[in-house]
Order: structure tokens, then sequence, then C-alpha cells
């Protein structure tokens, strides 16, 4: 079988995999797979093509990593409103605790609200930006 042959098979089974486990990682090996048969059928020798696939391989994988790094996470699911109908909800906070909680009533029940980290927590109206287990995470309104 021709070593092209054996490329594509690779690339395959690198595709398969990542369909099995979700990893977007494997994808760019797959893609150092396919330079790896283009150099084949270019006639380049065996280490020629492994060193073709391992640098394409490897930079895409660096590459992909870079930019998922630098893009912002995605919102918690638990901050959208389509998710918990309590966000974007109004609370009154009539007083803080020295822990940076408080405790209000809200749906008629007791909650624990919590600010955000180094949001200056103060009485008055917040808005419910997301549920913390629990405990309400509220941003001034």
């Amino acid at each position: 079988m021709a070593y092209s042959t054996w490329w594509w098979i690779v690339t395959g089974v690198l595709v398969a995999l990542e369909l099995a486990t979700g990893t977007f990682y494997l994808l760019m090996l797959a893609i150092g797979g396919v330079a790896g048969a283009l150099a084949a059928h270019a006639g380049a020798s065996l280490a020629t093509q492994m060193v073709v696939a391992a640098l394409v391989g490897g930079v895409a994988v660096v590459a992909c990593y870079l930019i998922r790094r630098r893009r912002p996470g995605d919102p918690s699911p638990r901050a959208e409103r389509s998710v918990n109908l309590d966000v974007g909800e109004i609370v009154q906070i009539d007083g803080w605790n020295a822990d940076g909680t408080a405790q209000i009533r809200y749906r008629g029940a007791p909650w624990t609200a919590i600010h955000r980290p180094g949001a200056e927590p103060r009485p008055g109206p917040h808005r419910v930006a997301e549920l913390v287990g629990s405990r309400l995470l509220v941003d001034p309104d």
C-alpha cells in the first residue's frame, strides 16, 4: 500500500476520533495528516512526509489553542434568562453583612444575595445577574 493511502487512513481515523470525543484539536492533527498525504502524493520521502505532517499539525494545534484562549468564554448558562427566569429581576437589599452577603426575601422565600467580586456593596435595588448555587448574584440597578 502506498504511503499516501496510510496518511489518508490516519486522517480518517483522527476525524472519526474527533467526532467521537468532540475535541477540536484532533481535527487540527487530521489537517497534519492531510499535509502528510499531500507530501506523499508529491513524491516526498517518508521522513519528509512525517516532518511536514508534524509541523502542519503542530502549528494548527497551537494556532487553535491561541485563538480559543484569546476569545472570551461563553457566558454561564446560569446567567441566561432563557435558562433561569430569575435573571434580570429586581430585588431590594436593605443592608449587607460583613461577609459580603445579604439576606433578602424574594418570591416569598428567604434568599442569600451576593455581589460581584470587587463591587462595592450598597443597599438599594439590585438586578439578579445569575444564580450561584442557591444564592443570587446581584448587580446594582
